[in-house]
């Protein structure tokens, strides 16, 4: 009886050849997966490696095969043509998990959370974006698909006779599911014994890829789910985890003496602008003899000019830009802050901290309001007021929205009524990738090759952008408002770069100065009395609340035990925390480093525990 049942279940695996090719394709698309994610692009893949690193010397063969089997094991609870359609089906998900998985590594080299389920609606208008992200190579995922679906239409009939195998179905569920969850405890077990000390983990909470590439993607995909069902409990922080955050301000105090810095532009109206992609590497560049931002460059005479300051932004996004400049505090790990965690206080924002000074605080931005939730998260940020794209008359629009042409003409009078001394948040949005900026509105000469790949587009965008900045400054002055405002601009996280790494790479010519940006973007503090200074401090988007505090003459003391990011006019360490944990450094010892990439974790806690509100 016992070999008759292992005869069967032989013979059930064995000849159910769909299965079986279900299983390799499937199997083959990991590998692929894994070898387009290994690379920078995320458009060659490297397959050869990526075999190796499943299959050579690792237990990732058990997790990649395992799940799969998991998954194929079902199968067998139908019967008949249902089998079939249930294979066929579970491979076309597969794979378009796979696409998107795909594309949304190429926009934030990271594959994402089920946290962005929730946030369908910052999918608005980014089709041309989105299409600007798929490769030929993509095609790979789902040419089997088509090509296998005629077989089945028209041979349905082979599984017309497949009986439900429910002892089956549930020996190979078991049988995989008991496979994956002790491999782990025999791998160290049997490295204990032969004297190696290093448990074996194959998930890594701060970093995604690492879990993706060691579980598969469906194994990262149902821990990812398990988290984010975790995450969704509320968070209640211990006495421990309290004075671990206290200790942590504490520890990034410098308490050096105040220098010439010191409130140079006490009760000036502050003009933040976040300009969208634009990267330092542009800034004081030419093509073709033509300067690439002439407005910028200009600025930089009157200016305080930060030259290494790096993005830090997380899923979030543009919305993470936001966040960290008017609060100094990093993003969540996982998912947007914006979307998961609107109504979190911030007691020390720089709206609010503003506000006590007697300013008016509106933010402006061209988007409508729930796009990445920002009027509810910057409402609770403190702004008085906030104004989106309802407020504009849209007809001149450009990619996702009204054209920063327009947006800017419109909002400079509005600012202009403001209430004095007034601080207002500006955002832009036509330089936004993919960069496809109109025949008619491309002013600079560039080579036809050039001008038609996404880094020619890149340029004409923010030649454009720069263009209007201009104008919108000019119009600032026209108002008589620039004497007695203080205007910082920074870009919100790299673009071209980001975007398309390959393009900038395959780009001709090819010059050096455009080959790397190395995550930077520039922060510029503009004052039309004041004088050129280009301090080469490294830094972050989570500097420029303290840095701006530091000029207005806000009291330290109103945000050192609760901004992340510190004064890059008055500190001795010059340093940057980037979302992946690494640390960009001039000086910082090692235990410094650890010190300050412990503030990404803390950032966690204090946002989803609502800590300033509630501690």
């Amino acid at each position: 009886m016992k070999n008759k049942l292992l005869n069967s279940f032989k013979n059930t695996i064995t000849k159910n050849y769909f299965w079986l090719y279900t299983f390799i394709v499937i199997l083959m698309k990991f590998i692929l997966f894994l070898g387009l994610s290994l690379n920078k692009s995320h458009s060659k893949p490297m397959v050869i490696s990526a075999a190796k690193l499943i299959f050579i010397g690792s237990i990732r063969p058990i997790f990649y095969c395992g799940f799969i089997v998991a998954l194929l094991s079902f199968s067998y609870l139908f019967k008949n043509r249902k089998q079939l359609w249930y294979l066929f089906f579970t491979n076309l998900l597969i794979s378009i998990l796979l696409i998107v998985d795909l594309l949304y590594m190429r926009s934030f080299n990271t594959v994402p959370s089920i946290h962005l389920l929730s946030e369908s609606s910052n999918l608005d208008n980014l089709g041309d974006s989105i299409k600007s992200l798929f490769r030929v190579i993509d095609l790979i995922f789902i040419i089997d698909i088509l090509a296998v679906l005629p077989f089945i239409i028209f041979k349905r009939k082979i599984y017309s006779q497949m009986p439900r195998r429910v002892i089956v179905s549930t020996g190979l569920f078991v049988f995989s599911i008991i496979l994956i969850i002790s491999i782990i405890p025999i791998r160290n077990y049997i490295d204990k014994k032969l004297g190696i000390n290093n448990a074996y983990e194959v998930v890594d909470i701060f970093d995604s890829n690492i879990t993706c590439d060691n579980l598969s993607p469906i194994g990262y995909h149902l821990v990812d789910a398990y988290n984010c069902w975790e995450n969704t409990r509320p968070v209640t922080l211990t006495e421990k985890d309290k004075k671990e955050i206290r200790d942590w301000f504490e520890s990034k105090k410098e308490n050096l003496p105040d220098n010439k810095y010191k409130a140079i532009f006490k009760g000036k109206n502050l003009i933040v602008i976040q300009v969208e992609s634009l990267e330092n590497f542009v800034i004081n560049q030419k093509i073709n003899g033509q300067e690439i931002t002439p407005n910028l460059n200009r600025l930089l005479k009157n200016s305080i000019y930060f030259s290494n300051i790096c993005e830090q932004v997380n899923n979030g996004m543009s919305s993470d830009a936001d966040l960290m400049t008017n609060t100094s505090i990093y993003p969540i790990r996982a998912g947007s802050t914006f979307f998961r965690y609107p109504l979190t206080q911030y007691s020390h924002s720089l709206p609010k901290l503003l506000r006590k000074k007697g300013y008016q605080t509106v933010a402006y931005h061209p988007d409508k309001g729930s796009f990445w939730n920002w009027m509810p998260a910057l409402k609770s940020i403190g702004f008085e007021k906030c104004v989106d794209s309802s407020s504009y008359n849209l007809s001149d629009s450009i990619g996702l929205g009204i054209s920063d042409a327009s947006y800017l003409k419109q909002i400079e009078p509005m600012i202009a009524k403001q209430r004095q001394p007034f601080f207002s948040f500006v955002v832009t949005l036509t330089s936004h990738m993919p960069f496809n900026l109109p025949n008619n509105l491309r002013d600079l000469k560039l080579d036809t090759e050039l001008d038609k790949s996404y880094l020619g587009g890149y340029f004409q965008s923010i030649h454009y952008t720069d263009k209007y900045l201009g104008a919108f400054i000019e119009n600032l002055n026209r108002d008589k408002l620039l004497d007695n405002t203080v205007v910082v601009i920074y870009g919100d996280h790299e673009g071209i770069h980001r975007f398309y790494p390959e393009d900038v790479k395959n780009a001709r010519p090819s010059l050096k100065w455009w080959l790397d940006n190395q995550k930077k973007t520039p922060l510029i503090f503009y004052q039309n009395h004041y004088f050129e200074e280009d301090p080469d401090t490294i830094g972050g988007e989570i500097d420029i609340l303290p840095t701006i505090c530091y000029l207005l003459g806000v009291d330290e003391s109103n945000y050192t035990n609760s901004a992340m990011g510190r004064n890059l006019l008055k500190t001795k360490k010059s340093f940057v925390v980037l979302e992946n944990k690494k640390v960009v450094s001039a000086n910082l010892k090692e235990n410094e480093k650890n010190q300050a990439i412990k503030g990404l974790d803390l950032a966690d806690k204090i946002i989803r525990s609502n800590y300033f509100k509630n501690y």
